[in-house]
């Protein structure tokens, strides 16, 4: 048991929708007193971070609406059950993007709001991509336009604001790092 270990005394569903699932737990503090915490359970995700031949970033526009707003961001999508992130990755690029990659490989996996989620992104690199010529189709509820930018592009973006979410100013930094230990 872990010192700041909180024991689930109750857990009340709330709602159980399509993507998540909300909870509340009724927990038992360290120090013995209690206290609720609002959880929000998601089956996970991947997100790519796909490199074209001539090393531009394959980017994805589309409108959030939680943000009201469109967002530039990498590809992505949640895992189906029982479906390994790789193989989510690989459709999920296909489908977004039309691309599909002969190279795949897991960097990282991090949670994404920790606090309230326990949402876990698999992020992968993914280079020897290929246009596909008959790709599996998007979902008939997402709209998507593709850019392709090279990464001075993709920072002028997260200047901007249009690149605005974590795991593409993650993945844009990963390349940041990687350019910079390779001089």
């Amino acid at each position: 048991m872990h010192k700041f270990e909180e024991k689930t005394l109750n857990t009340e569903k709330i709602y159980d929708g399509k993507v998540i699932k909300l909870q509340v737990d009724d927990v038992k503090l360290p120090n013995g007193q209690t206290s609720k915490r609002e959880i929000v359970k998601h089956p996970g995700a991947v997100a790519i971070l796909a490199l074209t031949s001539e090393n531009k970033i394959i980017l994805v526009e589309q409108y959030r609406k939680p943000m009201d707003r469109a967002l530039v961001e990498i590809p992505a999508g949640k895992l189906e059950p029982g479906e390994e992130p790789a193989t989510t990755a690989a459709r999920e690029l296909e489908e977004e993007t039309g691309y599909e990659c002969k190279n795949l490989e897991h960097l990282i996996s991090f949670y994404t709001s920790p606090g309230f989620a326990d949402e876990l992104i698999h992020l992968y690199i993914a280079s020897g991509i290929t246009k596909k010529e008959n790709p599996k189709s998007a979902d008939e509820d997402e709209f998507v336009e593709l850019i392709e930018a090279t990464l001075e592009e993709a920072i002028q973006l997260l200047k901007e604001e249009k690149i605005y979410d974590a795991k593409t100013a993650y993945a844009i930094q990963y390349l940041q790092l990687k350019e910079a230990l390779s001089k």
